[in-house]
């Protein structure tokens, strides 16, 4: 089933997530790699197709794919990620799953000793806005851009 176009349908609230992207993109100190990294496992977690589908595309041109292949088991394999990249993607677990995890004491402790408290709140508000963008692109059936 065709789903609707949440973004032609409304576009003054697709234009308000945009401005969040870009101040996450733009505003923030964030490497964009670890931003596209957040985006990417905030997007698994959440079954977004089509952020995921984008996600992995952006982080290939600056990422080996065996790396982005395993960021759902990054626990597993953690000498392929830097102490702050696993300190943002346990943050962005912690936070996406917030009504299971209510956001540690231990969990805001690691990602507090990772960054600095602008960069600690610019992280959580790039896990927020993939989180909003989720919600509106797994319901909606956003298209992929991957082929068979």
């Amino acid at each position: 089933m065709t789903r609707l176009n949440w973004q032609d349908i409304a576009p003054d609230g697709a234009k308000a997530l945009s401005v969040i992207y870009h101040y996450v993109m733009k505003k923030t100190n964030l490497p964009e790699e670890l931003v596209h990294l957040v985006f990417l496992r905030v997007s698994q977690i959440n079954g977004c197709a089509h952020c995921i589908d984008m996600h992995s595309r952006d982080l290939r041109k600056t990422m080996s794919i065996d790396k982005i292949t395993l960021v759902p088991v990054w626990e597993e394999v953690h000498h392929l990620f830097s102490d702050q990249e696993r300190a943002a993607l346990a943050w962005a677990e912690e936070v996406t799953r917030v009504s299971e995890t209510h956001a540690s004491d231990e969990a805001y402790a690691a990602a507090a000793a990772a960054f600095t408290p602008k960069d600690l709140v610019d992280l959580t508000i790039t896990i927020a806005a993939m989180n909003a963008f989720n919600r509106l692109g797994a319901p909606f059936r956003v298209p992929v851009a991957a082929k068979p």
